[in-house]
């Protein structure tokens, strides 16, 4: 009975752990319609890329206050998703 209980709980730990990780994946999908908004393809955007912020003149983010970087400088020292 002990080596049942043992059993049974190894069994449930690894299955656990591979539906964790499995539902983890890489959502490809989901970044780039992510990427389609404003915050993302304005002329100048928030670093922080706050639903809804962007702008073509330079100023700050509605949301966070931040100040918004124009989004070629942004997107040329590295920064990706």
């Amino acid at each position: 009975m002990k080596n049942f209980k043992i059993v049974f709980l190894f069994v449930a730990f690894m299955a656990s752990g591979i539906a964790f990780t499995s539902c983890g994946g890489n959502s490809t999908e989901a970044t780039k319609t992510e990427q389609q908004g404003k915050e993302y393809t304005s002329a100048y955007i928030c670093p922080m890329h706050c639903e809804g912020s962007g702008s073509d003149e330079a100023g700050q983010c509605p949301d966070c206050g931040m100040d918004y970087v124009k989004n070629e400088d942004h997107n040329s020292n590295g920064h990706t998703h």
